[in-house]
């Protein structure tokens, strides 16, 4: 004997009940048919009765495939359209706009790209079509990241993988990195390497890794790994990407991929051939016209220049950057640029300048929004108060920054800030204090590179 659901209790009081797949079916033929000046029998004919098409049309019975393909053909419709109510055309018609949403969020606004990604997702929701609104929530999460709305870039992103939850981790990647990239951006170094590196190991221990998944979270893990003093470790992520760039189609992932192995030669000091890598990214960017990406491109050629004194060339290439952003309205990145600007600013002996700006974007940088700028900023008005000889305020920014820095987990900036502070510490006759602080940043900086208290990630099996 079947079992039986219990049957649905009554509907609240005002809401009629949620019509039933079948009914919703049959409702579907009754109105094709009429659509088509057809009769039940002219439907029915020759494999069935009008009986059995009323009785479809009423709900009453659920159709076998091959009743669904003898109506699908006599109504001149697809077998998919027929069953689920979606037509091929909506379905790509869904499909182009989250297109040109993408596109839009490239080379466009990315406000605008939200407003074309909400839509998307509607449409994917009402049509039940899982692959569309995830991608429409991949988008949105891009928006938030670029326009610095980063909690709201967490959820979005976590919704994404929540609708991609049957799928292979592969297909859930993007979304993954795109919600370690919101935490890396928030200053939770560590969790940001934690998803990066779990993802890593569960990928490889697949046996038949995606290349390009791959490629994108290698790239994806030099960041926090630079800002956490792990630099043995981004190296060798740049390393094992690099290693797989030949089985890379997709371009702008591989522009990606250069532009985090830049960042590892750079530290490095292996400037020249970074610049090289930097090239060939931003030549690939603006193919593309991906806008933000080639703003990064500028802000790392920037700091290039800087760490090789060469300071005309490094400001050109961040006040460009700087103007990209502000222009895509992309406002963290932007104060993140700023950061630097004020350092090159400081260092081409702009004080006021460069204290003007820096103050300003500690109005936009926090503990949980660009919390390693927002350190880098008081580092650097620190360093100007020095200058110009007061100890009192140089002291109070290099402690702001310190305390921005240690939750963040940013060993290399934090053994850097207490020898700055331990220096005017010790120059100021404050000698005890002075060998705490400097105890401090050796700790810091001889502190093991790993992350997330275990190995590092395994080499893929490819």
């Amino acid at each position: 004997m079947t079992d039986r659901a219990a049957p649905d209790p009554d509907p609240a009081p005002g809401h009629a009940p949620s019509p039933s797949p079948d009914a919703e079916l049959g409702e579907r033929v009754r109105r094709l048919r009429r659509e088509r000046g057809l009769t039940q029998r002219q439907v029915a004919e020759p494999n069935y009765t009008a009986g059995y098409i009323s009785t479809l049309e009423a709900g009453k019975v659920r159709p076998s495939e091959a009743a669904l393909r003898h109506i699908a053909t006599k109504l001149g419709v697809g077998l998919d359209e027929l069953a689920t109510g979606r037509s091929a055309r909506l379905v790509g018609e869904v499909r182009l706009r989250a297109t040109d949403a993408r596109r839009e969020l490239a080379t466009g606004d990315a406000h605008q790209a939200r407003a074309l990604f909400e839509a998307v997702r509607a449409d994917a929701v009402r049509l039940d079509l899982p692959g569309e609104e995830a991608a429409a929530l991949l988008g949105l999460g891009d928006c938030a990241l670029e326009t610095g709305d980063l909690q709201r870039a967490i959820e979005l992103f976590r919704s994404c993988e929540e609708v991609l939850a049957e799928a292979p981790l592969h297909h859930r990647v993007p979304a993954l990195r795109g919600r370690a990239t919101a935490h890396l951006l928030a200053g939770d170094l560590r969790y940001a390497c934690y998803l990066l590196e779990t993802a890593i190991d569960r990928l490889n221990a697949s046996g038949l890794p995606d290349p390009e998944a791959l490629v994108l979270l290698y790239t994806a893990v030099i960041a926090p790994y630079m800002d956490m003093g792990a630099h043995t470790r981004a190296a060798q992520a740049a390393n094992l990407a690099l290693s797989l760039e030949p089985r890379i189609e997709d371009p702008a992932l591989v522009a990606r991929m250069h532009r985090g192995v830049a960042r590892t030669l750079i530290a490095e000091g292996r400037t020249e051939e970074a610049a090289d890598h930097l090239v060939r990214a931003q030549e690939m960017y603006r193919r593309l016209q991906i806008r933000t990406e080639l703003a990064h491109c500028h802000w790392m050629r920037g700091y290039v220049h800087a760490q090789v004194g060469e300071l005309d060339r490094a400001e050109t290439e961040l006040r460009t950057a700087h103007t990209i952003l502000v222009e895509r309205r992309a406002e963290l990145f932007a104060a993140q640029v700023g950061v630097e600007l004020g350092d090159v600013l400081r260092r081409r002996g702009r004080a006021e300048e460069a204290a003007e700006l820096l103050t300003g974007l500690l109005e936009r940088l926090g503990p949980e929004h660009g919390a390693v700028h927002a350190g880098g900023a008081h580092r650097l008005l620190g360093l100007l108060a020095e200058d110009r000889g007061d100890d009192t305020g140089a002291e109070r920014s290099y402690r702001h920054a310190l305390d921005l820095l240690r939750p963040a987990g940013a060993a290399g900036d934090m053994a850097d800030l207490c020898r700055l502070l331990g220096d005017l510490l010790h120059r100021t006759g404050r000698t005890e204090e002075a060998i705490t602080v400097y105890r401090s940043g050796l700790t810091r900086y001889a502190a093991t590179g790993t992350t997330t208290l275990g190995p590092a990630p395994e080499e893929p099996p490819v």
